[in-house]
């Protein structure tokens, strides 16, 4: 199995009502729809910063996922609220 860790602070002028109803879009209408997706989830901090943790059954599964979402509508979307100097991901495979 494999985490994918993306932590980032919202683009200035966005508000956080607008970033949580793109984040159920991409959620529901994109992620949750791709082949061999375990568990997602979007967490806030105090300071406003934010983490996606997104768990897949493989790291092609994850690739997959990243290349569908390019051409995605509600995933650009996503993405057009995020700070993009704040964006960092990480993979990682578990040991269990």
């Amino acid at each position: 199995m494999v985490i994918e860790v993306v932590t980032f602070r919202l683009a200035p002028g966005f508000d956080e009502s607008e970033f949580i109803d793109a984040d159920n879009r991409a959620q529901t209408e994109v992620v949750y729809h791709h082949r061999g997706l375990v568990r997602r989830t979007t967490a806030r901090a105090d300071g406003g910063g934010w983490l996606v943790v997104t768990m897949w059954g493989s790291t092609a599964d994850a690739d997959a996922s990243a290349e569908a979402c390019r051409d995605d509508p509600a995933s650009a979307s996503w993405t057009a609220l995020l700070d993009p100097s704040s964006v960092t991901s990480a993979r990682y495979e578990t040991l269990d």
